[in-house]
């Protein structure tokens, strides 16, 4: 139970989280539209050996789960890895272009490189694999944060309201010196199991995705004329029981022109992972 000075924050919270689970009742799971479809993606030489499971989960736009990409020694030494960096999660204040800590996010973070440990490399390498995204050129380009997973844990009742990962147009500075363009793709990656709650919503297609332990999620965070898309508004429900830990790779747009190139129509959506003939 809260203590007395912190009642009213309390209820804010409670308030807000019974707004989401109610908005969330709502919305539709995968497996109730016939559109949706499995396959193995193995349109890469090594993967004729060892294809990916993909579920199409989503079409408008397209969200794609990825089964049991990690492995649990993996899943485990990366939180090793995370736990003596972990830190408040911080968000980009689109106005002043500055990092800081915000109310609608409630978990900890943290930041690892390929020289951290040799699983960090292997999991980057196997998100190009994966996304069929230049991880090479990335990595050149990401400067002070080269070849960066991005690590959180969210306890009981950790979440992140409803949020874009790409950058607005009107926002100052969004990545820094990066200078390796917006947020092109989103690829995230659940390395543990939550008993209740911690769902990853799409808010604008009403879609609901449930983590589950090794898979990871992937979309594409901007049409292919570049523009943002706005139907990739997505939140991380409330940690009702359980722990919840994930980690995002990011992929910018620098360095993807010949593997997401413009489309001959502005707002062509890809059928499957990967496919330049939309």
């Amino acid at each position: 139970m809260p203590q007395p000075h912190m009642l009213g924050a309390y209820s804010t919270f409670m308030g807000g989280v019974d707004r989401m689970d109610q908005n969330i009742s709502n919305y539709r799971i995968p497996q109730e539209d016939p559109q949706l479809y499995c396959y193995y993606k193995m349109d890469r030489p090594y993967l004729r050996l060892a294809p990916f499971k993909v579920e199409i989960v989503g079409r408008n736009p397209l969200v794609a789960l990825f089964r049991n990409v990690l492995s649990n020694s993996e899943s485990e030494l990366i939180k090793e890895l995370a736990r003596p960096q972990l830190l408040r999660a911080r968000v980009q204040n689109g106005q002043t272009g500055k990092s800081e800590a915000a109310a609608y996010r409630v978990s900890k973070s943290a930041w690892l490189k390929e020289t951290d440990a040799i699983v960090i490399e292997r999991i980057n390498k196997r998100s190009g694999l994966m996304t069929n995204l230049n991880m090479e050129t990335a990595e050149q380009l990401q400067v002070l944060n080269p070849n960066n997973i991005y690590v959180a844990n969210y306890g009981i009742g950790g979440h992140y309201f409803p949020h874009y990962d790409f950058a607005m147009k009107e926002d100052v500075n969004p990545f820094g010196d990066l200078q390796t363009g917006n947020r092109i793709a989103t690829l995230l990656f659940y390395m543990s199991q939550v008993e209740h709650g911690g769902g990853t919503v799409f808010t604008e297609s009403k879609l609901a995705i449930q983590p589950t332990k090794n898979d990871a999620l992937f979309w594409y965070n901007l049409h292919r004329s570049g523009d943002g898309d706005l139907r990739t508004k997505h939140a991380a429900c409330p940690v009702l029981l359980g722990v919840k830990w994930i980690s995002n790779k990011w992929m910018h747009e620098r360095g993807q022109e010949f593997t997401r190139p413009c489309a001959l129509k502005p707002s062509v959506n890809e059928r499957f992972v990967g496919d330049l003939e939309s």
